[in-house]
């Protein structure tokens, strides 16, 4: 199967898990027929906007970083994160991340349930 680009969903999400700004996303798939997989998607978080702290349990959310750099609070630890990054949360940690540079972090985060 392919999936132009074109014909993939879009939405806004604002304030996303308490956050700040609005947090774009292009999903890949809807993972309806997927298992274990909630989430395969492309977000784009403005200079600025942010998602919210939030806990991961029973499920395990993988971003990976392609342009852009910000700071992901990592059950914690604030850290900072630039394209080419991998930020790996699950098994009931929680993190966050902000976009604390000039131009949009754009992240591909995958949701895999278990």
């Amino acid at each position: 199967m392919i999936i132009k680009r074109n014909e993939m969903k879009g939405e806004t999400k604002e304030k996303m898990r308490g956050g700040e700004g609005a947090v774009s996303f292009v999903h890949f798939t809807d993972c309806a027929n997927e298992k274990n997989i909630r989430m395969l998607a492309e977000l784009t978080l403005p200079p600025g906007a942010s998602i919210g702290y939030h806990q991961h349990d029973g499920e395990t959310e993988y971003f990976l970083i392609v342009s852009g750099s910000g700071v992901v609070s990592d059950n914690g630890a604030e850290r900072p994160v630039a394209a080419g990054d991998a930020v790996i949360t699950g098994g009931g940690a929680s993190h966050g991340v902000k976009n604390t540079g000039s131009v949009p972090l754009v992240m591909h985060a995958v949701i895999v349930t278990y």
